[in-house]
């Protein structure tokens, strides 16, 4: 339910704001005084388009703030057509306000009620109203579609056979290099074993002087006995010495890695350089031809085995082809007759649906003045889509002997509204969630017609709250509340307010609505008449 509307530097409205009720709200006004904004500020509540065309002459920005149950929804537009929403203070986006707006509120007007005429609506309508769960169906149709879209992808990277040959080649030369973590130390390896002599003959000297006769062990040793006999008198030769040994064990250590590394030099025959040099040559033949070009992560050996890994899947998927779409043929064509079977259940509740719909649609356009109407729904069969094996189409006969055409060839904006209200009026049983809006339903009708539309706007509102912006006094004195939008004029020009009227300010209203400015004893006469009858109802 809608509470509140405030409006702010919107078009022609500096300042306004409306409160609404449950049941039926009626709007009315004369011409220019801002219904239309009303509208539009709603649209722009609901995530409808901005532009910078709605903001007030001279003002910076345009404000909306709407209040429904559960959620604030403020929305601004600048002059330069910059928009931002907020939903309980908290911004989102306008795809996300538009999503919300959905579940909150129904508006039809003359551009809404072109929706009445697209297919998708016409379905949801009738599933709405049959209460038609489409959950089973919908899962064996993503099951067939995932299949077929298998198929197709099958088909469509069928390889040729020198595709395949390459293929064959680049897995089998891959593989043929059997790549190993020992490849990523393969340059270091390399330039070892090109200075192995010059590496053995640097690591066996510095063996040699770190342990060997006169080296720099005997020469700590050496100093650490002379150190002996100062303890005596000097406190200090204490950390010396300590100092020492501590230097000479280091010592000892880096001698045995060093003596351990020339041995390993010296004794490493695992690879020659030869061997070493054709590996390395391999290795950066390989990443030119595979990797040239190619942004990713990781080892040398990983990158090159992540292509092998994707070759093979390719050309094993090239290769078992044929029996794979054997395979799927066979699951497409058992999941085609499940789709079938379960379209064929929906099909049968929507022929049900329809004709129950119809004949309800049917009696409330008899009484909104199609006397010799009928109202019909064709479901025809159609392809599989994620919503059925038929197509929706809506069938108006506005006079009998009429051949029935389909509703979106109606050419009167009129007749569809009208349609349009008489299917909500049957729906609104089902659909009490949403506000149901109406932007001049009852254009170009009067007399008992315009009436009638007013007692169901009114009949409509007793399962949802319903607003109506309207010109016809017999529909708005059937309102739970009437909304007058009237332009004063002030030391700084025309202002809008939003006033709601009862009692004698009605009357007048109503009376205003029927003789215009021209306010006669007769038309007085007349809207205490229509409020009297409505009073009575």
């Amino acid at each position: 339910m809608l509470k509140n509307l405030r409006v702010s530097n919107l078009a022609v409205v500096e300042q306004a704001e409306a409160n609404f009720v449950a049941g039926y709200n009626a709007i009315t006004g004369e011409t220019g005084a801002g219904k239309s904004v009303l509208m539009g500020a709603l649209h722009l509540a609901l995530g409808g388009r901005a532009d910078s065309t709605i903001v007030r002459d001279g003002a910076k920005e345009a404000e909306v703030e709407a209040e429904f149950d559960g959620y604030t929804i403020r929305r601004t537009v600048t002059s330069s057509g910059k928009s931002r929403a907020w939903i309980n203070d908290e911004s989102v986006t306008i795809a996300e306000l538009k999503a919300l707006g959905l579940t909150l509120a129904d508006i039809h007007g003359p551009n809404a009620n072109e929706s009445l005429g697209e297919e998708s609506f016409q379905r949801t309508q009738l599933d709405t109203f049959g209460k038609i769960d489409i959950s089973s169906y919908l899962k064996a149709y993503k099951v067939w579609a995932s299949i077929e879209e298998e198929i197709a992808l099958l088909k469509s990277a069928a390889a040729s056979e020198d595709e395949l040959d390459l293929l064959r080649y680049q897995v089998n030369e891959l593989e043929e290099a059997k790549i190993t973590e020992d490849d990523d130390t393969i340059e270091l390896r390399h330039s070892q074993a090109a200075h192995a002599a010059e590496n053995i003959q640097g690591a066996s000297a510095a063996t040699e002087a770190l342990g060997g006769d006169g080296g720099a062990e005997d020469a700590l040793a050496a100093a650490s006995r002379i150190i002996q006999p100062l303890k005596r008198h000097l406190p200090e030769a204490e950390e010396w010495e300590a100092q020492l040994e501590d230097i000479i064990c280091r010592l000892q250590a880096l001698s045995r890695t060093v003596a351990d590394k020339a041995l390993s030099l010296a004794s490493d025959g695992a690879l020659s350089l030869d061997e070493l040099d054709a590996r390395l040559s391999l290795l950066d033949k390989l990443e030119r031809k595979y990797l040239k070009g190619v942004v990713s992560e990781g080892t040398l050996s990983s990158r090159l085995l992540e292509v092998l890994n994707k070759k093979r899947e390719r050309l094993d998927a090239f290769e078992n082809r044929d029996s794979r779409l054997l395979e799927l043929s066979k699951q497409a064509t058992k999941a085609h007759q499940i789709l079938l079977a379960e379209g064929e259940k929906i099909t049968k509740l929507r022929a049900k649906a329809s004709e129950e719909l119809a004949s309800n649609i049917t009696k409330e356009l008899k009484e909104l003045g199609f006397k010799k109407a009928n109202f019909s729904i064709d479901v025809r069969p159609s392809k599989p889509t994620n919503s059925g094996c038929d197509e929706i189409v809506y069938m108006f006969e506005p006079n009998l002997g009429a051949a029935p055409r389909p509703l979106a060839l109606i050419a009167s904006s009129g007749e569809t509204a009208r349609v349009m209200l008489a299917l909500k009026t049957v729906l609104s049983a089902s659909m009490p969630e949403s506000v149901l809006i109406f932007d001049e339903v009852d254009a170009n009708v009067g007399g008992e017609t315009a009436r009638a539309v007013g007692e169901k706007l009114l009949r409509a509102s007793q399962n949802r709250q319903v607003i109506a912006i309207t010109h016809s006094p017999q529909s708005a004195v059937f309102a739970d509340r009437h909304l007058s939008v009237r332009k004063i004029q002030t030391d700084g020009g025309v202002e809008t307010f939003i006033k709601v009227i009862e009692g004698e300010e009605k009357v007048d209203e109503i009376a205003r609505m029927l003789g215009g400015e021209n306010l006669t004893s007769v038309a007085r006469r007349h809207a205490e008449e229509l409020v009297l009858l409505k009073n009575k109802k």
